[in-house]
């Protein structure tokens, strides 16, 4: 039996809009749960009650759970990695990165590192502690601003977009107060096209790579920054959200495979499993550059990573349904089935 994890009761910093769920993502929901119910040979429970969520595990101990908690446990935005956190403490096999990998992944500046010293392609940056009275502006401009931890763009807007050293100062202290204690980034904002490249699979197991996707700001206004945050993902009304599109990206052959390379690299490096989305961005001379790295990307139907299943000539429910095979692959190889079927 295949039980998921999901999450209902908003509590702590969550990303969602006006801290609670809305009509949206309980058609989201509703969408998953079609999907997964075309899926074949596999019979799903539901776990969403944060509150009992540990109880229910342990009283009722699944024989896996297609962890889809991507969005923090009891919707707390610094708790990704506390699900399979505690699935590991209870012995339960999983899909998804580990708690390892989602805290490394967590923070943006250790990507970064990391990344570089892959000679993946990476901005111009500067960490800012929270202790820090003075900071070294980027000799860029624009230039981007950010927490160093989170997920689901939570703090970056079109005011993390600056122009000039005070605006950039100003804006540093509104984040301070918006995020008290935690260390913040400023790039270089890149300017150029954007692309996510969707990995699923696990390293010495194959790697199936599905075609890249790019951003389409051209509908925004050109007043507003080309930026891909918070109000892209939860703000219906915002012209970032009704705006920007998708599609296919028209990349050359030596490209794409420079981003599947450095994909894959990244992958293996952080110890991402299963499925992974990693993002990109050009600069003004069109060097393209690593924005970020999504182990769990969402895995809601108008999601970066099911629009890029569907230009490979696949559904949602294929989606779902590989990411469940690639986990119980994996637990098959290491001895453990992980799952009845």
């Amino acid at each position: 039996m295949v039980r998921l994890s999901t999450r209902k009761q908003p509590a702590g910093f969550t990303c969602k809009r006006d801290g609670q769920f809305n009509t949206e993502d309980f058609d989201t929901i509703e969408k998953l749960k079609g999907a997964l119910g075309e899926l074949k040979g596999y019979s799903f429970n539901y776990l969403d009650n944060h509150s009992s969520l540990f109880a229910d595990l342990r009283t009722n101990k699944p024989s896996f759970v297609f962890n889809l908690c991507d969005e923090e446990y009891d919707n707390d935005a610094f708790k990704e990695l506390h699900v399979p956190a505690v699935l590991e403490m209870l012995g339960i096999p999983y899909s998804g990165a580990g708690p390892a990998a989602l805290g490394l992944c967590y923070n943006k500046s250790h990507v970064r590192s990391i990344a570089e010293s892959l000679s993946v392609p990476v901005p111009l940056e500067t960490y800012i502690d929270t202790d820090d009275q003075s900071a070294t502006l980027p000799s860029v401009w624009p230039a981007l601003i950010k927490p160093t931890f989170g997920d689901s763009s939570i703090g970056i807007t079109q005011e993390s977009v600056v122009d000039t050293p005070e605006a950039l100062i100003a804006r540093m202290e509104e984040m301070r107060m918006e995020f008290p204690g935690i260390p913040l980034l400023i790039q270089e904002f890149l300017t150029g096209n954007e692309y996510s490249i969707g990995i699923i699979g696990n390293s010495g197991q194959g790697f199936q790579y599905l075609p890249p996707l790019e951003v389409d700001f051209s509908g925004l206004h050109p007043e507003l920054p080309r930026i891909l945050g918070y109000e892209s993902k939860w703000l219906p009304n915002s012209p970032y959200w009704t705006q920007i599109k998708y599609h296919e990206a028209s990349l050359d052959e030596e490209t794409t495979r420079r981003l599947y390379d450095y994909s894959s690299l990244l992958f293996e490096r952080l110890g991402c499993r299963d499925y992974a989305r990693f993002d990109f961005r050009a600069d003004a001379e069109g060097r393209i550059k690593l924005l970020e790295v999504n182990p769990n990307p969402g895995w809601c139907w108008d999601g970066k990573f099911n629009f890029m299943v569907g230009y490979a000539g696949l559904r949602y429910a294929d989606l779902l349904r590989l990411i469940v095979e690639a986990a119980q692959s994996r637990y098959a190889s290491n001895g453990n089935e992980g799952a009845d079927r």
